[in-house]
């Protein structure tokens, strides 16, 4: 009797375990405290529609529109005394062929960069076109080098490509930016671009991968209206 009635306690357990389904590995803590990765994300989203909108300085819609990818980092800290260089965080959302749309962002950190003689502090709006596959498979490993995994290149302005020239036809992604301070542009050759886990787990609520998110569709935002303003952003000037 009593082994028949702990037959059926554990034949119990094991259905009220399957209802439930699997345990959920989800991190609910991480995903609510997600502000500032939400920011990031609505901030991407002005600096792409504020970089379109200047007719003179805007990213031609021939190059955005054949865009695999792009990525944006707003506020990319660049200078130093001495010794130039960055740091900074963005998001990067990929193109779905099949179907038109983008995909959910990704966030990534970029750190390192020139050296020379500069001075003092500037926040950099900083916007990467990658143009082909090669350079979006290398974008997205772990640890990407610029100017050693993939050719960076300014990109042309202006709403017309035509006056592209064979380097930036060539590159693999096109960099622009758009400087808040004393100094012209920013060179990327030798920053590293690596995937920020610890903020796509603060969104997630997982700590996917860059390819998880954007190759393969994992994870639900828990910022959806940000990530749905970034998207509609996307869709908008590169369609």
């Amino acid at each position: 009797m009593k082994l028949r009635r702990k037959k059926l306690f554990v034949a119990a357990v094991v259905a009220a375990l399957a209802a439930i389904g699997p345990l959920s590995q989800t991190n609910p803590l991480a995903a609510q405290n997600n502000e500032d990765e939400a920011k990031r994300v609505r901030e991407a989203a002005t600096v792409l529609d504020e970089i379109m909108g200047a007719a003179d300085k805007a990213v031609p819609r021939s190059v955005m529109e054949k865009a695999e990818a792009i990525a944006v980092f707003p506020s990319l800290i660049k200078g130093g005394i001495g010794i130039g260089g960055q740091r900074g965080r963005g998001i990067l959302s990929v193109r779905d062929r099949k179907n038109g749309g983008w995909s959910n962002p990704a966030f990534l950190t970029i750190t390192g960069g020139s050296v020379g003689a500069q001075f003092g502090l500037q926040a950099i709006d900083l916007v990467l076109v990658i143009n082909n596959q090669r350079g979006l498979e290398q974008l997205v490993k772990n640890q990407f080098k610029v100017g050693a995994d993939a050719g960076v290149a300014a990109g042309p302005v202006g709403r017309e490509a035509s006056a592209a020239t064979d380097i930036q036809m060539r590159a693999q992604i096109l960099s622009y930016s758009r400087s808040r301070g004393l100094f012209a542009g920013v060179t990327l050759n030798g920053s590293t671009i690596r995937q920020d886990r610890d903020a796509n787990e603060r969104l997630y609520g997982v700590g996917y991968r860059t390819g998880q998110i954007v190759f393969e569709g994992m994870g639900a935002p828990t910022a959806a209206d940000a990530v749905n303003n970034w998207r509609a952003a996307l869709a908008k000037y590169a369609k």
